[in-house]
């Protein structure tokens, strides 16, 4: 399975702080924003990735990340012209795709916690359909929203005035290669976007749409507002400091995967000698 990093748009929720900058640039507590989305696709075994994002920002993306080969996996480059919808991703990365299943996730949401296994990816990867999580939430009118019933999606509502159910769609999402043909079919929404909830509703109405319920070992955090970005923060450096660990760190998760060996580590932490992030790294070593 392929996946794609949607880091596009303008940020203008967070003007002025991205008036110059990506949003997805800035910084959760210690380590860019980017490398949260980037960790969960490789904790999922994903190597090959994708990153959408502007014209404008795509040289600041590639002197970051590279193309990925430090840690052990791939990343190339898409630029979407304008926020024209979630689902464009697809018909952006198309020839990226292939013929592969892919997983999408938006560049502002962190995940923790969340537990992929190798059997779960392979069995999603050896049939047909779409998969979402949903995470239990206070406001769920303000996310698209999954009614479910007894493990299956019965029906989807794009921030619904009365929630059915206080499950809101993250910005994560597995789908089959026929992603690609169904946001092709799509027709702008009112706001003039191709939406992800259209994709999902297709999914639906063929019953091939199955949902993972991220529970409480999990915490999502779309990192989209000056609140939100604050408290992913202050989460992030909380958890760090009281169980002595790193969240987002790429060369953690390709360390443990095996994705690089302990000699690609080693020459990792030399840029990283001087701060505390590279005497974590240095501790992985020697367990």
């Amino acid at each position: 399975m392929k996946g794609i990093i949607l880091s596009g748009g303008s940020g203008s929720r967070l003007y002025p702080l991205t008036l110059a900058t990506s949003k997805q640039l800035l910084s959760v507590y210690d380590k860019p924003m980017i490398y949260y989305p980037l960790c969960t696709l490789m904790s999922a075994n994903i190597k090959d990735i994708l990153l959408i994002t502007t014209k404008e920002d795509k040289k600041n993306f590639q002197k970051l990340l590279g193309n990925g080969s430090q840690w052990g996996i791939s990343i190339s480059y898409k630029t979407q012209d304008k926020p024209n919808g979630i689902a464009e991703a697809f018909i952006i990365g198309k020839d990226f795709i292939g013929k592969d299943h892919v997983a999408l996730i938006l560049g502002d949401n962190i995940f923790n916690g969340i537990d992929f296994s190798v059997e779960e990816i392979q069995q999603f990867e050896n049939q047909n359909g779409a998969k979402v999580f949903v995470y239990e939430v206070p406001d769920p009118e303000r996310y698209g929203v999954a009614e479910i019933k007894k493990g299956n999606v019965i029906s989807i509502v794009e921030k619904p005035k009365k929630p059915k159910s206080n499950f809101a769609i993250t910005g994560l999402y597995f789908y089959d290669n026929n992603v690609i043909k169904y946001a092709l079919s799509l027709k702008p929404s009112k706001r003039n976007e191709l939406e992800i909830s259209d994709i999902n509703k297709i999914y639906l109405s063929k019953k091939q749409l199955s949902v993972k319920e991220l529970g409480s070992g999990v915490v999502w955090l779309d990192a989209g507002t000056f609140i939100s970005l604050l408290q992913s923060s202050q989460y992030i450096q909380t958890l760090q400091d009281r169980q002595n660990t790193l969240i987002g760190s790429p060369e953690e998760i390709a360390y443990l995967k095996n994705f690089i060996q302990k000699k690609d580590l080693k020459k990792i932490i030399m840029k990283y000698s001087k701060n505390a992030y590279g005497r974590y790294l240095s501790k992985l070593i020697n367990k």
